[in-house]
């Protein structure tokens, strides 16, 4: 497992049923490609987050596979449409096996 990985996320806690809200998605990891030396002259093993995906009430919002070429710290901006009440679900798969999810309940007004 990856160290000092932290998840952040941003959207609106409330919003009319129907409306399409923009999401910002971060999370905090180096990124290694594998292709790197330490000062010892070793490689520094690839350790990269590869997919990241977004449900909302159990159904997929967005599904992205994602290659060695993307820079440290990955940040992610996308809309989705709000049908109603419920909860965003994010997660990030990282070489390792780590998974590291975050939530976010969204509310609508009447």
């Amino acid at each position: 497992m990856a160290t000092g990985v932290k998840t952040r996320v941003k959207l609106p806690k409330q919003v009319r049923a129907g409306e399409v809200v923009t999401i910002k998605t971060l999370i905090t990891h180096r990124m290694e490609s594998g292709h790197r030396l330490d000062s010892d002259n070793q490689p520094i093993p690839r350790s990269i987050i590869h997919r990241f995906l977004c449900e909302f009430e159990g159904e997929l919002v967005i599904d992205l596979d994602i290659g060695p070429g993307i820079s440290t710290n990955p940040f992610f901006e996308f809309q989705a449409l709000v049908p109603g009440p419920g909860v965003f679900t994010f997660i990030w798969f990282d070489d390792d096996g780590a998974i590291y999810t975050d939530s976010r309940a969204i509310s609508v007004m009447s």
